[in-house]
């Protein structure tokens, strides 16, 4: 039997009665070992990022923006923190902080031009890589795989979001 200390059940493991599960946990590190770069420090960086600057940057929502609360409880970070990251990336032109349209007392962060290049240049997935795989792909295949990453993705932040 498994001891789990990620939060989530052992059904889902024990025995691997899920094949979607087991389907992820084989597809997931085929991808990464395929397309991983090596984290850079920000000397390092092409774009003077950390993996901690591209991690924010790759958080953000588009194109409905992220408000900062919601992005530091995300990250796991203390509000503080989260705001002297926004306010370096902020100044370096890679987000813009702006009113909320719908609460004029919230801001909402939002990827710049300059902060979707640097999304791209400092990922911790190599673009190349991932854009010659995606290439081998048939377009129907490609949609669905890109679509179905995506509902992942969005499934994992509400999971996130409802544990704390």
């Amino acid at each position: 039997m498994f001891v789990l200390t990620n939060g989530f059940s052992a059904r889902t493991v024990v025995g691997m009665t899920d094949p979607d599960v087991l389907a992820l946990l084989r597809a997931y590190p085929q991808i990464y070992l395929a397309c991983h770069v090596e984290h850079r420090s920000r000397r390092e960086s092409p774009t003077g990022l950390t993996s901690r600057d591209a991690a924010i940057l790759a958080h953000i929502a588009e194109p409905e923006g992220s408000s900062p609360a919601r992005l530091a409880r995300h990250l796991g970070v203390a509000r503080s923190t989260l705001s002297a990251a926004l306010k370096r990336l902020e100044g370096q032109g890679m987000l813009a902080l702006e009113p909320d349209r719908g609460d004029a007392r919230r801001r909402l962060v939002r990827l710049t031009a300059k902060g979707s290049d640097a999304l791209v240049a400092g990922s911790v997935l190599d673009p190349a890589r991932l854009g010659a795989i995606l290439d081998g792909m048939t377009a129907a295949d490609r949609r669905k795989a890109v679509e179905g990453l995506e509902k992942l993705a969005a499934a994992a932040r509400r999971h996130q979001e409802e544990e704390g």
